[in-house]
C-alpha cells in the first residue's frame, strides 16, 4: 500500500494477499482497530472466492513473517496466506542434482 493514505482515526487498512499459480490476489480491506489477522482474511472474503483455503493447515504471515491468526494488525501491513510446498525443497536439489550426473 505505498500509495496510499493513512487510514481515519480508530481504523486500519491492510491488504490480504494469496496466490495460486494461475491468479493472484491483493484485497484491500478496511477494519475498525484493533483487528487482528484472521479478521483481516474474514473481511477479505478471500476464502468464499478460495475455498481450497485452510486456515487450520496453511500458515499466514504478515510481510513475510509467520504470525498466528491472533496476531494484531498495524496500518498498512500486507496479510499473506500461504500455500503449503508441492515439493520439499531439499528433494527438489536432489533430484537435480542428479540430473546433472
Amino acid at each position: 500500500m505505498a500509495t496510499r493514505e493513512g487510514a481515519a482515526p480508530g481504523r486500519l487498512r491492510v491488504e490480504v494477499a494469496y496466490a495460486r499459480p494461475d491468479v493472484q490476489v491483493l484485497i484491500p480491506v478496511t477494519l475498525p482497530s484493533p483487528a487482528t489477522a484472521g479478521d483481516a482474511i474474514e473481511a477479505s472474503g478471500v476464502r468464499a472466492r478460495f475455498p481450497e483455503i485452510d486456515l487450520a493447515r496453511q500458515t499466514v504471515g504478515v510481510f513475510a513473517t509467520p504470525v498466528a491468526l491472533d496476531h494484531a494488525l498495524h496500518d498498512g501491513d500486507r496479510v499473506e496466506i500461504y500455500r503449503a510446498l508441492q515439493v520439499d525443497p531439499k528433494e527438489m536439489r536432489r533430484r537435480r542434482a542428479g540430473a546433472r550426473r
